[in-house]
This record gives C-alpha cells, sequence and structure tokens, in this order.
C-alpha cells in the first residue's frame, strides 16, 4: 500500500514542523532581551538579592520551597540539612537554564556567602560559627542564577544558631554505651 507509506512520510513532517515551531520564539529566548517571561519556569522580576542575581517568580501553586536544619556535629562543627519541596538539585554539569522546581541552593552565614549545594547536605566547619548567635540561610536558586522566589519573596529559610564556642574542641570521648553530649544549640 503506497499511499499509507506517504501519509506516515506526511504525518511525520508535520509532528517535525509543530515541534520545532514551538521551541521557537519561547519565553527562555525573550529573556535575555529583558523581557518578562510568562514561561513554566517563572516570569523575571526587576528584583534583586544583595548579589545583583534577578528574582524569578514562581507560581504560588507547586512553588520550590525549603527548610533548614542545623545541628553541632560530634567532631566539630555544624551539620546542614535542607528539607525541599517541589524542588529538585540540578547535578554539576547542568545547563545555566531556569527550569521549573530544578536548581541549587546557596548558603548564607550572617549574610554571608559560604557554599553552593547541590545536594541537601553539607558540612559548616567550626570557624565559620564562633561563639554567639548567627543566621544560617538556605536560598534556592534556578540553574542560570536567578533566586526563586513567590509573591516577591526569596524562596529560603533561616535557622538561628548559638553556638557556644565548645563546637571547636574536639569530641569527648566516651565508655561504650555512655552518650556524647552536644554543645550549642539550633533553632
Amino acid at each position: 500500500m503506497p499511499w499509507t507509506r506517504g501519509l506516515l512520510s506526511a504525518l511525520a513532517v508535520c509532528v517535525l514542523l509543530l515541534t520545532g515551531a514551538t521551541g521557537c520564539g519561547t519565553g527562555e529566548a525573550r529573556e535575555g532581551t529583558g523581557a518578562r517571561s510568562s514561561a513554566p519556569a517563572g516570569r523575571l522580576l526587576d528584583k534583586t538579592d544583595d548579589e545583583g542575581r534577578r528574582y524569578r517568580e514562581a507560581p504560588a501553586a507547586g512553588a520550590p520551597d525549603i527548610d533548614i536544619e542545623v545541628t553541632p556535629d560530634t567532631a566539630g562543627g555544624w551539620d546542614v540539612r535542607l528539607t525541599v519541596r517541589a524542588f529538585r538539585f540540578s547535578p554539576d554539569d547542568a545547563q545555566e537554564r531556569a527550569h521549573p522546581g530544578r536548581g541549587l541552593a546557596n548558603l548564607f552565614v550572617d549574610g554571608e556567602p559560604v557554599a553552593r549545594l547541590r545536594t541537601p547536605r553539607h558540612h559548616l566547619a567550626a570557624r565559620l560559627l564562633p561563639k554567639g548567635t548567627h543566621q544560617v540561610t538556605a536560598r534556592l536558586y534556578a540553574d542560570d542564577g536567578t533566586v526563586w522566589a513567590v509573591h516577591g519573596k526569596p524562596v529560603e529559610s533561616t535557622a538561628d544558631v548559638t553556638a557556644s564556642g565548645a563546637e571547636t574542641a574536639p569530641a569527648p570521648t566516651t565508655s561504650p554505651g555512655t552518650p556524647a553530649g552536644k554543645s550549642g544549640t539550633a533553632g
């Protein structure tokens, strides 16, 4: 049946034309010109963070979210654990493009950047949190460097951490069955 082969070829050409046309003129292509995107990856806002990175507004329904927990490590320093929702960490070799709910987290101590995270766990050296109370913040970024935002506010979480100074000391030695104490608190 030669007519079916011709029909299948014509159908294949139509599919290629339609899928090719859909990729042209997307919001991602216009973002470089400063236009606001209505792409599923969110809309660029004029607002920026302290480092000059633009905010990318995510729709409130299904927007990425993050929580942070900071606990003292028995070997010294602090363990950071992030809990994310509607978000996936991208690998190191990810393209510098915004994809809905993907990217990395930047970690700040008292407003100063200390680490870029592509996993939900990190260890902070004790020297980064000397004796006193500090704020440890994790903020979500898209792979293109924009800040994920909801209602114009960055998607971030902050923990107040009080370091007693004992976190820099070696962990106490205990006999089997005796729990080691932890110093400091996380809030």
